[in-house]
């Protein structure tokens, strides 16, 4: 699907002009055009990119195809901008979509081979005028508009992560069951070492940005861009720091663990030591002699039942006092 916004004297004039006539409005001064071009079929891909922009076929091939890394690359009319966009679904978890930015001296082409919402909603709001994408004065901030809230985007997505990281804590905390706890562990360190992976080299590409790249970045751009930059590098600092929340946390279970363990041993021990005394004694007048002087006398039982009370008894006291009972 092909969507133009034109803009004349930076004022929204037109949306959606004939594309055969974009070539002649880029020729027009005072005239500035983003053109988004998102699922596109093949007539389309053709149209927009090789004769209507003449991009350069290495630039054409990263828009037709996965790009595994974002990228940052210069032409003489024109900035080539690789991103990846994100949309983090509990089913498919972090799925990215490549988006790629020509920036143009007095236009934005905005591609990606699947659907963006954040940009479908820049789009609509711009159409009616909204304030959200007001700034009209270059390209560069049209561009920075959509950066800004393909970063947004991740919100729903750290929101979600971190909703997972206090079930987890909750489950320390509470009773949860190895077999319960482990997996919840093991796919969160996943998705949160996935979004480290999609954010750090996008980082890197913005903080280049920043630097500014004459006569497609304006120096008063710069600023905007280091927010940019400051933004992915507070995302990639907050997953790494969940990470560490997350061992952590995963440390103290096993510690827990390892405690309730060691308390139902000295509960076992000390029911062991408490039958010690009666098994023995038991056990010594169980045998089958047939000569036992010991079991004559009349007092010999009684005597032998205190004895095994009497030990039985004091080791219950001490074990208690120990607090293994």
């Amino acid at each position: 699907m092909l969507t133009t916004l034109l803009y004349r004297d930076h004022r929204f004039a037109a949306l959606n002009p004939p594309p055969e006539s974009l070539a002649a409005l880029r020729a027009e001064p005072n005239v500035m055009l983003w053109v988004d071009v998102s699922a596109p079929t093949a007539e389309e891909t053709t149209l927009i990119l090789e004769k209507l922009f003449g991009l350069h076929p290495l630039v054409i091939e990263d828009c037709t195809t996965d790009s595994p890394f974002p990228k940052l690359e210069t032409f003489d009319d024109y900035l080539h901008l690789v991103m990846h966009a994100v949309d983090y679904t509990k089913g498919d978890k972090f799925t990215t979509t490549d988006l790629d930015l020509i920036l143009g001296k007095n236009y934005l082409l905005t591609f990606h081979r699947m659907p963006l919402r954040p940009v479908q909603i820049l789009l609509e709001r711009a159409a009616r005028g909204g304030a959200g994408v007001a700034p009209v004065r270059g390209p560069d901030r049209l561009a920075h508009t959509v950066l800004d809230a393909i970063v947004e985007a991740y919100k729903p997505a750290l929101t979600e992560l971190r909703r997972d990281l206090e079930e987890i804590e909750e489950g320390v905390l509470g009773a949860a069951t190895p077999a319960e706890l482990f997996p919840k562990v093991v796919a969160l360190r996943k998705d949160l070492a996935s979004l480290r992976q999609i954010v750090r080299p996008q980082r890197a590409v913005a903080v280049e940005l920043a630097t500014g790249k004459p006569g497609f970045i304006r120096p008063t751009m710069l600023p905007y861009l280091r927010d940019l930059a400051e933004d992915y590098a507070r995302i990639e600092t907050q997953a790494a720091s969940w990470g560490d929340q997350l061992i952590l946390s995963f440390r103290v279970y096993l510690n827990k663990s390892s405690h309730e363990a060691n308390e139902g041993i000295k509960v076992l021990t000390g029911l062991t030591a408490i039958t010690t005394p009666a098994i023995l004694v038991g056990g010594w007048f169980g045998m089958n002699f047939e000569f036992m002087p010991e079991l004559n006398p009349l007092w010999t039982y009684p005597v032998a039942a205190v004895v095994t009370v009497g030990i039985t008894a004091a080791l219950l006291t001490y074990l208690r006092k120990r607090r293994w009972l």
